[in-house]
């Protein structure tokens, strides 16, 4: 059974934003103790990963969706990733100011998709 390329643009985007969530932030918590060059090692290390999703995720969408959707999906995708992220791992309250976030982008993501 094939898999279309929007679910697929969309699980690539998800897989690849975990790798690049946890490059851009989980150093805070986990080598904060350690030097600068030990993070940035570290996070590019993560963010080689990202890339290896990242890239083909785009050229997958671009083939279904113009930039401006295909960026519109990646940054839902994003603050999708990063809220659970921010709340589990880095242990940070939910606050209102995610939904409010969320909401703007529900009105950023109909303007790039209506017809």
């Amino acid at each position: 059974m094939a898999v279309s390329p929007l679910i697929q643009t969309v699980l690539l985007l998800i897989c690849s934003n975990v790798f690049m969530t946890f490059a851009w932030y989980a150093h805070l918590r986990n080598l904060s103790a350690k030097p600068l060059i030990v993070a940035v090692l570290a996070s590019w290390g993560i963010a080689f990963f990202e890339y290896m999703l990242q890239v083909p995720a785009n050229r997958i969408g671009h083939g279904q969706m113009s930039l401006g959707q295909l960026k519109i999906l990646q940054e839902v995708i994003t603050l999708s990733v990063f809220v659970p992220f921010a709340w589990l791992y880095m242990k940070e309250p939910v606050k209102l100011n995610y939904l409010w976030a969320a909401l703007c982008m529900c009105g950023a993501v109909f303007f790039m998709f209506r017809k």
